[in-house]
């Protein structure tokens, strides 16, 4: 699951940590999606599932962790051990530099990533600033300006990183360069118009997360 709730993704409601996995697998995750009809009968399925059928459909896994990171670093190495092949084909990302520290730490042969989106602790994602107190919304701006710096300094040599997953507005010719001299790998998030995915893969020559790989889809913030 994505979001702390169920509503946005399935026909249920309320928190996702308030509800059980026997009560999340009678929910409908094709409830929202615009090819619901096709896909009467699906169940949100287990990690180990989801893995599964990734792998069916040789598709590249992103694990992008919430948080939780001993027990999500304690599944996913489980997750490598069963199933080697996913050294190959997948990645662990977080927004959270200790998972992928931890990860790193637990099997140095898992490929890694960072998330990232400047302003992300004083911001929501549209730009709303996320605390209506002046003092802590100033002391969280700070904050992103030292998080941002740790980053792009030190952090990401701490963490062994592969990659920077970088919403898709902050990504530049000479931040994409920036990277790719330090054989890091930018990754932006989410590209959703045709617009956009001419301009990253002409223009920026980087990869990028989408909605959709065949149709034109509404923009992502």
């Amino acid at each position: 699951m994505h979001d702390d709730t169920v509503e946005r993704t399935t026909d249920g409601t309320g928190s996702l940590r308030d509800l059980t996995f026997q009560e999340i697998r009678k929910l409908n995750p094709s409830a929202k999606h615009r090819l619901r009809s096709q896909f009467q009968d699906e169940k949100v399925p287990t990690l180990r599932e989801a893995v599964v059928e990734s792998m069916h459909h040789n598709l590249t896994i992103y694990f992008d962790v919430k948080g939780h990171a001993n027990q999500a670093v304690d599944a996913l190495k489980q997750l490598y051990q069963e199933f080697p092949q996913l050294y190959d084909s997948s990645i662990v990302c977080s927004f959270m530099p200790d998972v992928v520290y931890k990860m790193r730490l637990a099997d140095r042969n898992v490929v890694t990533a960072l998330t990232h989106r400047p302003w992300q602790l004083s911001y929501l994602g549209e730009g709303t600033p996320r605390f209506s107190s002046s003092w802590k919304h100033f002391f969280y701006m700070v904050m992103d300006v030292i998080l941002d710096w740790s980053l792009h300094s030190f952090l990401w040599r701490l963490c062994g990183v592969s990659a920077f997953l970088i919403q898709k507005d902050f990504v530049s010719q000479d931040y994409v360069r920036h990277w790719s001299s330090r054989g890091i790998q930018v990754v932006a998030w989410t590209v959703n118009t045709f617009a956009e995915k001419s301009y990253y893969e002409s223009v920026l020559d980087c990869s990028y997360i989408t909605d959709s790989l065949v149709e034109d889809c509404d923009p992502h913030y």
